[in-house]
């Protein structure tokens, strides 16, 4: 079996740019809704962008609710792709989330700028594997409106935007940003990086 990477077709305009990553990356990947293709795949990136009950109408037409929530490989989930993990959104009260993280998004505070428009250091919690070939600082890009409210334990990463903000997760075999590693130079890249190394590492050749 080798590595295979499936990327979530999500309709997110951002998709182009993971593309462009993972190929200076040397990694090939498939984009896709097929759910057959999801579960073979050695690894998954959920992407997305816009709001987050759009996002999921469009899983839901695709019949991939149920199969995200199934996959048992490494998944990595970004900007709103890690929002839709989460039990549910405050944008959208009665539209409920994937659930594979517990805890739900809430709207950044008042006064600050919303989205969260801009590059920002993130204070790295413990030794996120996520972020271990990052640099030191480590600056991402975020675009955004709403953050996590969640379980301390699995936060690895924060920023400071009108106080604490979530801003990377790792709970068992999923790993989920609120930057855009695709568009964080190279703190963006590490974490691809890591994503795939770690990945190809539970893999066997073949």
């Amino acid at each position: 079996m080798s590595t295979q990477l499936a990327i979530i077709d999500s309709g997110g305009a951002n998709i182009a740019s993971l593309l462009f990553a993972m190929e200076r990356l040397g990694v090939a990947a498939v984009l896709t809704t097929d759910p057959a293709q999801l579960h073979a795949a050695s690894h998954v990136m959920l992407p997305g962008v816009g709001a987050a009950a759009d996002c999921m109408a469009r899983l839901r037409k695709a019949g991939l609710i149920e199969t995200i929530r199934q996959l048992r490989q490494p998944l990595l989930g970004i900007c709103i792709g890690m929002q839709l993990l989460f039990e549910g959104s405050d944008e959208s009260p009665g539209v409920e989330g994937l659930g594979v993280l517990p805890g739900r998004l809430r709207l950044l505070p008042d006064g600050v700028k919303r989205p969260q428009m801009q590059w920002n250091l993130l204070e790295r919690r413990g030794d996120p594997e996520l972020l271990r070939q990052a640099p030191d600082p480590a600056w991402a890009y975020f675009v955004h409106s709403y953050a996590a409210d969640t379980d301390d334990a699995i936060v690895t990463a924060t920023c400071d935007y009108g106080g604490r903000v979530v801003a990377a997760v790792e709970q068992g075999s999923v790993w989920a940003t609120q930057f855009h590693p695709e568009k964080s130079s190279r703190t963006g890249l590490a974490v691809l990086s890591a994503f795939v190394d770690r990945c190809a590492a539970q893999v066997p050749a073949g």
